[in-house]
């Protein structure tokens, strides 16, 4: 069971860099996220509406707490141009002491 302060990464996909990087922005900006990651060039391939599909996306790697996700995915689908986004967390097992205490207080500050 996942405490409210464990770290967690929140992975989506979005269909350009431009999107991408005012998405991780606002994240950001607005204390959802203490840090995101853009990963450029990746390959998509899933079936949609009965049709297979191969897209090339950017993927966001967002760092937050586990006690944000509710609000990180409300407002992730709030700003995402997919009908659907990928919203997916992942628990973290180990992180270091540091990099967690940079995390929570980067969050502290939410508007």
């Amino acid at each position: 069971m996942q405490d409210s302060s464990d770290l967690v990464i929140v992975m989506t996909t979005l269909p350009d860099r431009a999107t991408a990087q005012h998405l991780a922005r606002i994240l950001v900006d607005e204390h959802h996220a203490a840090c995101v990651q853009i990963l450029p060039g990746i390959t998509s391939v899933y079936f949609w509406q009965g049709e297979l599909c191969t897209e090339s996306e950017h993927l966001l790697m967002i760092k937050t707490l586990f006690n944000n996700y509710d609000d990180l995915e409300a407002r992730l689908r709030s700003l995402h141009p997919y009908t659907e986004p990928e919203i997916v967390a992942i628990p973290v097992c180990a992180v270091s002491q540091g990099y967690l205490r940079w995390a929570i207080n980067s969050l502290q500050n939410r508007k």
